[in-house]
């Protein structure tokens, strides 16, 4: 697949085929993607938690806030759920700061995940001290982020940005997610090129 194709099919996706499965191979396959990935520093602070198991998804799904545009969402019901989560997280041992690190895995992570058919969210609005008693983490670690992943149950398509500029997402009567992207030519300051 083309990088270009792998980036539009990159999408965040909310809904899933929650049954079905991912196996630990294909996780640790993701997660050796962002070890080979460009590091800050290369001091490669990042350490990752996997999870296929119906009960520790549960558990982690619990402390997830799912698209903040969707108001009247409050996330995929039962049946469309993740069927695997990696969460991200810094170890303070490695590093104080983590830079852009977890930005760079995350996307790796995605583009892996949509080479083997997979789709994924990245999800940031976590209720970070619920999901470490949940999974026993030491303090050492800070979440940076939880990355959802299954087999994808919806259809996003991406849009140009309308003339009002606004980027938020939303859903037709259809279901689809549509996600507005703003032209190339409104990203890029220079014009002698």
């Amino acid at each position: 697949m083309l990088m270009e194709q792998l980036i539009r099919q990159n999408r965040s996706y909310r809904r899933f085929y929650q049954d079905f499965f991912i196996a630990g191979d294909n996780l640790r396959y993701f997660v050796n993607l962002a070890r080979l990935s460009p590091s800050a520093r290369n001091a490669q602070p990042l350490k990752y938690y996997l999870s296929n198991t119906e009960s520790v998804n549960q558990n982690i799904f619990e402390c997830l806030s799912w698209a903040g545009y969707l108001k009247d969402w409050e996330g995929p019901g039962q049946g469309e759920r993740p069927s695997a989560y990696i969460v991200v997280l810094g170890d303070h041992q490695v590093a104080d700061d983590f830079f852009c690190d977890h930005g760079i895995a995350a996307q790796s992570i995605l583009l892996g995940a949509v080479e083997k058919g997979f789709g994924g969210c990245i999800i940031a609005s976590v209720d970070r001290d619920k999901l470490r008693q949940y999974l026993e983490l030491a303090s050492r670690y800070e979440i940076l982020m939880v990355i959802a992943l299954g087999k994808p149950r919806e259809t996003v398509v991406l849009n140009d940005v309308k003339d009002d500029g606004d980027i938020r997402y939303w859903r037709d009567d259809n279901r689809i997610h549509h996600v507005p992207k703003r032209k190339l030519e409104h990203i890029i300051v220079n014009t002698n090129l």
